[in-house]
């Protein structure tokens, strides 16, 4: 194997690789997958210089450790973290030259639950259906990362930024969907739809790269029955019979039979990938486009 490649010590609870995913392949049963907090995920792209689509790893709240075999720019985003090389800390949101051998740590979330790490070149595993993004429903992609995994690199590019203007948005204290409401708000009562976007819900621990699980007002449904299956988007608000509304994000099934209250703006995704466990959650409605 080429010395482009960092070799993972640590893989922490759930650490994958991750690009803007793979859109289009719903007809398929193929969810999009890619980087939850997109945003976060293309910044530290460009603080290392890499292309927008080059894959980064995705940790999740105790982040990772790796060691570079060969000399490379890194760069570390998303939730804020303590960053060392051989124990001494470097920059967190910024270029960090790391020299080949060193032990590169990232160390738990200090705030919010998913932290990005970008190498200069990108990660290069091998492409399913355009992209190199794990998705955990599907298993397209490659696995979660255990210890001892090699990952290869891609040529680095010169030069890399050394500052980026867009800010990283600390994670939620609370978090504010906006949701447009249907195609199955008739399904729930009067009452239930007050309750959802007036009453405030609470990120659950049953959270995941799927969806994310709210605890709160169970909400009622005006018809009994079930559903035949239909297709599901990213951001679609699925309430099984337990009342609990379900945020689908970016490993969501393609289809569905629970009734969709609504549906999230996509732009506030990010912020939903952030969330800790016991966030206050608010449902806002909006007016359809």
């Amino acid at each position: 194997m080429s010395d482009r490649a960092v070799s993972v010590v640590r893989a922490g609870a759930l650490t994958t690789v991750q690009d803007r995913g793979r859109p289009g392949h719903a007809h398929l049963g193929v969810p999009r997958s890619g980087a939850l907090d997109a945003p976060a995920a293309a910044l530290v792209n460009r603080l290392v210089g890499n292309p927008p689509d080059a894959a980064v790893l995705e940790t999740t709240l105790n982040g990772c450790a790796l060691r570079p075999r060969s000399d490379v720019t890194i760069a570390v985003g998303g939730a804020p973290c303590r960053v060392t090389v051989d124990g001494r800390p470097v920059a967190w949101g910024a270029p960090v030259r790391v020299r080949a051998g060193t032990l590169l740590d990232i160390g738990p979330a200090v705030s919010g639950v998913r932290t990005y790490v970008a190498l200069a070149g990108g990660i290069i595993v091998e492409p399913v259906l355009g992209s190199r993004s794990t998705d955990l429903l599907s298993g397209l992609g490659p696995a979660p990362l255990t210890d001892g995994t090699v990952l290869p690199l891609g040529r680095e590019l010169v030069p890399h930024a050394r500052v980026d203007v867009a800010p990283q948005p600390a994670p939620p204290a609370e978090l504010v969907l906006r949701v447009t409401l249907g195609p199955r708000d008739d399904w729930f009562t009067p009452d239930a739809l007050r309750a959802f976007t007036s009453r405030i819900f609470l990120v659950s621990s049953a959270s995941n790269r799927i969806g994310l699980r709210t605890e709160g007002p169970a909400l009622e449904r005006a018809r009994s029955g079930e559903l035949a299956s239909e297709g599901m988007v990213l951001g679609a608000v699925q309430v099984p019979p337990a009342g609990r509304p379900v945020v689908f994000l970016a490993d969501h099934p393609t289809t569905g039979g629970y009734p969709v209250i609504g549906v999230v703006r996509a732009a506030d995704l990010a912020a939903a990938a952030q969330a800790v466990p016991g966030t206050p959650v608010r449902f806002v409605a909006v007016r359809r486009r």
